[in-house]
């Protein structure tokens, strides 16, 4: 699967929240999710490892009782299960990855 990078695209999940999956194999998916400053990630789980990286903005991220701020170049990973999420301090856009698979995140997939 190729992806030509497009601008828009993007789908609504939460007030100030956006996403947008660029591919996806058999065991892994990678997303791209725009969010707005004073925008949440409520805490939740989900059984897929995820590993992440901020490219620009600011937002405190939360994993498993912890809370770290993320500035660009930061990266995270948060094991199966464990309870996240987020408080953007900054317009900002992440890009992350779900293994296995997260199959609902499919339908954020539009081909370029």
């Amino acid at each position: 699967m190729f992806y030509h990078n497009v601008p828009d695209n993007f789908q609504k999940v939460l007030d100030g929240i956006e996403i947008k999956t660029l591919v996806f194999g058999d065991k892994m998916l990678l997303s791209e999710f725009h969010m707005k400053r004073g925008s949440a990630l409520p805490m939740h789980s989900h059984p897929q490892e995820q590993t992440g990286r901020l490219l620009q903005g600011k937002i405190i991220l939360s994993i498993g009782g912890e809370k770290m701020e993320m500035t660009p170049g930061d990266c995270w990973s948060v094991p199966g299960d464990t309870e996240h999420g987020a408080e953007i301090l900054e317009d900002s856009t992440a890009i992350e990855v779900f293994s296995p698979v997260r199959e609902d995140y499919k339908q954020y997939y539009r081909k370029a």
